[in-house]
């Protein structure tokens, strides 16, 4: 998409982890891909992120203090968690700033964050804001989203996202992208690969159970985001057939996906997007995944194979399956319908009708 008008767009991300390699998770890496087109575009983009982000991005931290209760405050046994208090703080500077002066620095305010302040503080501000609902609804934002009604344009990562949140407010699908520039098709033939943060609301351990019952050795991917669940189901599951690489930046992680015969996705939840499956296609490989959320959405015709969510000998048969897709096919999807290039174009033209409407106003 070619756009005449330059935007000057503030782009709101999580305080909680940094907008920099490895990344914490697939929001965290959308957040980067996303700043990092639209500057290429030659939009300027200011980022509100965490401390400790890509000094390439023109960032500005989202600062989260300590907080220290007084003893007082301490013995409320409603009281929230010390870290829950201060990214609310974190996040009512950024939005008094923004409902200050926001409309003299920006054309258009996107909130790619969780929490529920930008959305709930959105009538405060001048300048027009998208919200991109990433997650199943959760009581936090839906009552953000209850609280200002109008107040804010949405937008949701898959049709199933948008589905799920038609019940508070209405959203215009816009399916995440990865950058297929750089996520580039491999040659195939190794082992089965699953990547993302180890946790259980993602069951790894089921993506090991299968790949065991295939007969297809298996490469774990990514951080441990809960030791617990890791040393209860992950550790005792380990051995010569599967291993874990631990937390991989985008290069190696290429490398292994260009490798491997099929990637694993295994949620226990239902996906809102499931951007590590677009990355295993971009590089060409096929995908087993469970029949969940937007993964269906994501997959096309001869590209993996969908399994009955949480069965396992099911998934034992997609992986199989899935390894006989043609590769080049694979990446040819990807191409078409997991791209950055498409993702941001949705983007700018959403942009661009809040910017018009806000001018007509």
């Amino acid at each position: 998409m070619s756009v005449e008008r330059r935007l000057r767009i503030c782009l709101v991300a999580s305080s909680r982890y940094p907008i920099r390699e490895p990344f914490a998770g697939g929001l965290e890496s959308l957040t980067h891909a996303l700043a990092t087109e639209l500057g290429r575009r030659g939009h300027r983009v200011t980022l509100f992120a965490a401390p400790g982000s890509d000094p390439a991005l023109d960032v500005e931290e989202l600062p989260v203090p300590a907080f220290h209760p007084s003893p007082a405050a301490r013995r409320d046994v409603n009281a929230p968690s010390e870290r829950w208090m201060a990214e609310h703080h974190a996040y009512l500077g950024l939005m008094l700033g923004l409902a200050r002066d926001g409309h003299e620095r920006y054309d258009v305010v996107h909130n790619n964050s969780l929490h529920h302040l930008p959305v709930a503080m959105a009538p405060a501000l001048r300048a027009p804001i998208l919200t991109t609902l990433h997650t199943p609804p959760v009581p936090w934002l839906e009552s953000a989203v209850l609280l200002s009604p109008g107040s804010s344009v949405f937008a949701a990562v898959s049709r199933s996202m948008s589905a799920a949140w038609d019940h508070a407010v209405p959203s215009t699908p816009v399916l995440n992208g990865v950058d297929v520039a750089r996520w580039r098709p491999g040659p195939g033939g190794g082992p089965a690969v699953w990547s993302g943060r180890i946790v259980r609301e993602k069951a790894p351990h089921e993506a090991i159970d299968a790949a065991r019952l295939a007969g297809v050795p298996l490469v774990l991917a990514g951080p441990v985001a809960d030791e617990a669940y890791f040393a209860a189901e992950i550790g005792p599951r380990l051995g010569p057939d599967v291993v874990h690489v631990g937390h991989l930046d985008h290069r190696a992680l290429r490398r292994l996906l260009g490798r491997a015969s099929v990637a694993l996705v295994t949620p226990a939840w239902d996906e809102p997007y499931g951007l590590v499956a677009a990355e295993a296609m971009a590089c060409g490989t096929p995908v087993a995944a469970y029949d969940r959320g937007a993964l269906p959405e994501i997959l096309g015709e001869g590209t993996g194979a969908l399994a009955a969510a949480g069965d396992v000998p099911d998934l034992a048969r997609a992986i199989l399956e899935a390894q006989r897709c043609d590769r080049a096919l694979v990446r040819r999807h990807a191409e078409r319908h997991c791209s950055l290039s498409r993702m941001v174009d949705d983007y700018e033209r959403l942009y661009l009708a809040l910017v018009d409407q806000d001018v007509a106003a």
